[in-house]
């Protein structure tokens, strides 16, 4: 299987790390080129302007829950042809009383080519399907819950 990975830096702009008296502000680099300026969620004092990392396993998740719904719909024949998500990831205490990210709501919105027609049954039985095969959740466990509009 692959191994997939990506560099974090992180450089301290004052004299001393001090609790309160830092940026968590950081860049992640993937693949050539490509960067993202991460900070923590403006909750805990991070920019708003930057990612933080509860949107990036959101988008992780919903990245990966669309291309396993695709590849699933291609397989099947339905002509998607748009896909919208709004992801949500939720924080607060885990079972262990430790700040988590304790949900992540998915709310898919797909578009197929004029004429094809399924019933919500089965639209809701393919986002189930890719659900159950998309590497991201399978990680997460039980954490996802998804909404289709």
């Amino acid at each position: 299987m692959s191994d997939l990975a990506i560099d974090l830096h992180w450089h301290r702009g004052g004299d001393a790390l001090r609790a309160g008296h830092y940026s968590n502000a950081h860049v992640v680099h993937f693949n050539a080129g490509h960067e993202l300026n991460v900070d923590a969620a403006p909750d805990w004092g991070g920019d708003p302007d930057n990612t933080n990392p509860e949107q990036a396993l959101a988008a992780a998740l919903s990245s990966c829950h669309m291309m396993t719904f695709l590849a699933l719909c291609a397989k099947a024949g339905w002509p998607v042809a748009s896909y919208h998500d709004h992801a949500e990831a939720h924080l607060g205490k885990n079972p262990a009383g430790q700040m988590s990210v304790t949900r992540i709501d998915l709310h898919p919105v797909v578009q197929f080519d004029t004429g094809f027609q399924i019933d919500e049954a089965q639209l809701q039985q393919m986002q189930h399907r890719a659900h159950r095969y998309c590497f991201i959740a399978n990680t997460l466990a039980d954490s996802v819950e998804i909404n289709i509009r």
